[in-house]
C-alpha cells in the first residue's frame, strides 16, 4: 500500500509514499501493517509533499520514533481491497506465478513486478538459474493472465530469453 520514507519535521510526522491508484486513499485502508504484520498503524494524511505526503501515524510522536521507521512498508489485508476490473492485477498476485510461452514451455517465474515510468515489468526467473529477465507486461507480451490456474502466458520479444 505504501513505505515510510523517514521523518518529516521534528513533530513526529513521517514522509509517506502511496501506492494506491488513487494516492490519497491509502488513508481508507486503515490500520495499516508492517510486512510481518507485528505493528499496526492508523495514517492521516496532513498534507501533499514532494514525493507523497506528510503524515501522523498513530503511536508515532517523535522525530526519533518517525526516523526508526524509514524503509517499513505498509500493508492492509487482501480483503480490504477493491474488485479490479478483469484486465487488471495486484502485483502481490503475479508474484510467483509460472510463466509459461505460447507453446507451453516453461520460461520461468515472476519474482517481482516492477515499475519504472513507461509500464509494468515481469522480472522472470530463468528456470534452474539465479538469472532473471525483464518482460514488458503489455497485453503484445503477456496475452493471459490466469490467476486461477496459477500461470501466464507470454509471447516475449525476440530475443528477450537468450
Amino acid at each position: 500500500m505504501g513505505a515510510i520514507a523517514g521523518a518529516y519535521g521534528v513533530q513526529g510526522e513521517v514522509r509517506l509514499k502511496s501506492f494506491t491508484a488513487d494516492p490519497e486513499a491509502i488513508a481508507d485502508y486503515v490500520p495499516l501493517t508492517d510486512e510481518d504484520g507485528t505493528r499496526s498503524f492508523e495514517v492521516q494524511i496532513v498534507r501533499p509533499i514532494k514525493s507523497g505526503f506528510a503524515a501522523r501515524l498513530s503511536e508515532v510522536r517523535t522525530k526519533e520514533d518517525a526516523d526508526a521507521l524509514k524503509g517499513v512498508r505498509l500493508f492492509a489485508p487482501r480483503d480490504r481491497l477493491p474488485a479490479l476490473p478483469d484486465d487488471e492485477f495486484y502485483h502481490a498476485d503475479l508474484i510467483g506465478l509460472a510463466v509459461h510461452d505460447t507453446g507451453g514451455a516453461l520460461l520461468g517465474h515472476v519474482a517481482a513486478v516492477h515499475n519504472h515510468g513507461a509500464t509494468d515489468l515481469l522480472e522472470l526467473r530463468l528456470p534452474g538459474s539465479s538469472r532473471t529477465v525483464l518482460l514488458p507486461f503489455t497485453h503484445a507480451a503477456v496475452p493471459t493472465v490466469d490467476l486461477t490456474a496459477g500461470r501466464i502466458v507470454a509471447d516475449p520479444p525476440e530475443g528477450l530469453m537468450e
